[in-house]
């Protein structure tokens, strides 16, 4: 081991990363060019504050869905019925406090145990019942769809409460954003520098300090960025708050925990997993039920954002949560896949949707454009596979 110290992992070493993970990075410099180009088609009312504010909001609800997603989707298995599952819990959510006039909490947590309930039902069959996926979430799809149009009889409720309305409407105090912001910011630099000590420990490559410094600096430099432009309009959004702390807890889960592990595992090969002694099916079980409250906390965002629970809501939602795991570079196989790059995914099917609006184009457009993105991100996938078979 001599010699590597002679081999200084520095400048070296981060381009030959940049080669290997050459598809996180075609990913940003195309969210960028998108950004640019829409910049550019709206004489830059893209980039204004109101705007990008409320394109981190709307990113919220796609974004919490992607992370409950790509779990399921790092298994090797798929849910279609987010969509339909958040519009029922968002539907839950609005009777709780229209007829029955409840407060927020327990709102929040009948809706959770509806999610909860909902991901045993998927899992059970997935896991302990072996009926494939795609057949029994699209059943789901169906099924809470049908429940939905017949909880709400297909007419709006609200409105809703105004404590229930900050969940989707309202901002975090400025203090509390910057906060949350130098926060952030501190545990970056712990993070790397941890991440670092525990590699030289076992004597894997690592970067030079002067690449740490400059990756550290880079990390914050972003995070200050973000809370600046957010104070420009009314501080950070309630539910883009929300979803950084569940980024957090699943990038703690998928890096640094037993249970994230094996979730890689079986999406590698389930057989091998099994014959290393996992329970796949107690940890296919455990993945639905997460996406269930998941989904439940996405559908009180968003009847607290629409301040109504309707019978439309979710509608092709699930689409954007796998398009955004997939852009994000999750593999579809299995075995593959990030939280911080899902979310990119989920900022780039946002964006689109957001310059498309204020370019007036017509909502057909929005779809053929968002199916093409995905088709190219698959085949992006496979050519890569295949590279590296």
């Amino acid at each position: 081991m001599k010699n590597n110290e002679n081999n200084i992992y520095g400048w070296k070493e981060v381009l030959h990363s940049g080669k290997r993970n050459i598809r996180a990075y075609t990913m940003v410099i195309a969210l960028l060019g998108i950004w640019i180009i829409l910049g550019l088609l709206t004489k830059g009312t893209f980039f204004l504050p109101r705007n990008l504010s409320m394109l981190v909001r709307q990113t919220s609800i796609t974004g919490i869905l992607a992370l409950g997603m790509l779990l399921v989707v790092i298994t090797g298995n798929i849910d279609m019925s987010v969509g339909s599952a958040m519009g029922l819990l968002g539907g839950v959510a609005a009777c709780c406090q229209v007829w029955y006039e409840m407060g927020l909490v327990p709102t929040i947590l009948i809706v959770i145990a509806g999610g909860l309930l909902i991901g045993c039902w998927n899992g059970l069959w997935v896991a302990y019942m072996k009926v494939p996926a795609f057949i029994v979430t699209l059943g789901g799809y169906l099924a809470f769809r049908g429940v939905l149009i017949g909880l709400t009889k297909s007419v709006t409720i609200a409105p809703m409460s105004d404590a229930f309305k900050a969940m989707g409407q309202g901002y975090l105090p400025m203090w509390m954003g910057w906060a949350a912001a130098v926060f952030l910011c501190l545990y970056c630099i712990y993070s790397v520098l941890s991440e670092r000590k525990a590699r030289m420990k076992y004597h894997f490559p690592v970067p030079s300090a002067g690449v740490i410094l400059v990756k550290c600096a880079g990390i914050d430099a972003l995070i200050l960025l973000f809370m600046f432009v957010m104070s420009r309009y009314q501080g950070v959004p309630i539910p883009v708050a929300v979803l950084l702390v569940f980024a957090g807890i699943f990038t703690f889960i998928t890096k640094r925990t037993q249970f994230g592990r094996m979730i890689y595992a079986i999406g590698c090969s389930k057989e091998t997993a099994e014959l290393a002694g996992i329970n796949t099916k107690r940890v296919l079980f455990l993945v639905y039920m997460i996406m269930g409250a998941m989904s439940g906390i996405a559908g009180i965002i968003l009847t607290a954002r629409l301040n109504a629970g309707t019978a439309s809501a979710g509608e092709m939602a699930e689409m954007d949560a796998i398009a955004s795991c997939v852009i994000g570079g999750a593999s579809l196989a299995g075995g593959a896949g990030s939280i911080p790059a899902s979310l990119i995914g989920a900022l780039v099917m946002v964006s689109l949707d957001n310059g498309m609006s204020l370019l007036n184009t017509e909502s057909f457009w929005q779809y053929i454009v968002k199916g093409l993105i995905l088709i190219v991100a698959v085949f992006v996938d496979i050519t890569t596979k295949k590279r590296a078979d």
